[in-house]
């Protein structure tokens, strides 16, 4: 009874927890560039004193879904969705280099490019800097060329480069801000084979359907871990009570 109840337990337990990673990607279906958690269980011996009679599971973060979502044409100047591989450099709110592949850019008021939630998108020496402009164009290698106030259309001058990097995708991680971040902590050196297309998004790689059964199914094995649980006590009552007769 007692192996019974710790494994319910824990299984429960694990569910849970399984449960809120299943919750933040669905959450994320409708976020530009957002790219979903994976998720998986082992089974672990339970260690002290004794035979290691006890087998509890445990959930844990699996990796990244590095899986491209889909295109969405908008015509926006300032849009730009990285062809195949390839990250966009931006400076996280701890001030470290992370990457995203959301490339929902912004200017702020302060003549900083920023992305869609207001991170400063990293070019060749720093931040990214746009003095007052008319038109800007973003290039395909991330180049920014602008059109100045009062200049007229033919004065075209490239004001920055966007940092696009490559790194190998066993050396990234996700940080607690939902950026991916390089295990070694060594910055990704720019990639100039990385290529955008402007004027378009890419969209969440979270698959709603796939994420709802999977939301369903976990939530019928809690169900199943709590009735286990219930087995248990009556188990341990009906035993009591027998040895209550004798």
């Amino acid at each position: 009874m007692d192996r019974l109840l710790y494994i319910s337990m824990s299984g429960a337990a694990q569910n849970l927890r399984a449960q809120q990673t299943i919750s933040h990607n669905l959450a994320n279906v409708s976020t530009t560039g957002f790219q979903g958690d994976l998720d998986a269980y082992k089974s672990l011996a339970l260690k002290g004193d004794g035979f290691e009679s006890r087998v509890y599971n445990q959930h844990y973060r699996a990796g990244v879904d590095f899986q491209k979502g889909s295109m969405m044409n908008t015509g926006r100047d300032l849009d730009a969705a990285i062809q195949g591989e390839g990250l966009i450099a931006v400076q996280s709110r701890e001030g470290n280099e992370s990457y995203t592949r959301a490339g929902d850019f912004r200017v702020d008021q302060n003549g900083f490019l920023t992305t869609g939630t207001g991170l400063l998108v990293l070019g060749e020496g720093g931040p990214v800097s746009i003095p007052p402009y008319q038109k800007l164009d973003i290039g395909s290698d991330g180049s920014i060329s602008i059109v100045a106030l009062g200049q007229t259309s033919d004065s075209v001058t490239v004001v920055d480069r966007i940092k696009l990097v490559k790194p190998e995708l066993n050396n990234l991680q996700k940080s607690s801000d939902g950026l991916l971040i390089t295990k070694d902590g060594v910055p990704a050196l720019a990639d100039a084979t990385v290529r955008l297309v402007s004027g378009t998004l890419e969209s969440s790689n979270v698959n709603a359907v796939s994420e709802l059964v999977s939301l369903l199914d976990n939530s019928r094995q809690f169900e199943l871990q709590i009735k286990m649980m219930k087995v248990a006590e009556e188990t341990d009552e009906s035993s009591t009570k027998l040895m209550r007769t004798k």
